[in-house]
């Protein structure tokens, strides 16, 4: 399993595009719609920003939001900005760990996904 699949395997994982649940059905769905390269990268960076962490200790939870910006760039691509938009994540904590439980993306700006997805959204 991937670190994608790793990182959210207790999360439902969601955006416009509906939602998944669990680590294969995830790791799945991202290794169909993102592009990697001879790496094994889809050769992005993913900067988070702005996070705001409300942490309810009674409950054993929290909830997260934050802004993110996905830059790419390939030896025939100059870097760039691909897209950016808000993640809204809920924790869960377990056994002495942090855990993510939810995590829902909204995309604002849309630069050119080519690239990176299979699928370029419309």
């Amino acid at each position: 399993m991937g670190f994608v699949g790793r990182l959210l395997e207790h999360a439902t994982f969601g955006g416009g595009g509906g939602s998944v649940n669990g680590a294969e059905v995830l790791q799945e769905m991202f290794e169909k719609t993102v592009v990697t390269y001879a790496d094994g990268t889809p050769k992005t960076k993913h900067v988070t920003t702005n996070m705001l962490i409300d942490i309810d200790e009674e409950s054993g939870g929290a909830t997260a939001r934050s802004y993110f910006t996905v830059l790419q760039a390939l030896p025939d691509l100059p870097l760039q900005t691909i897209v950016a938009g808000r993640y809204a994540d809920r924790f869960d904590y377990v056994d002495g760990h942090w855990r993510f439980a939810d995590r829902q993306v909204t995309i604002d700006l849309f630069g050119d996904v080519s690239r990176h997805l299979r699928h370029t959204p419309r």
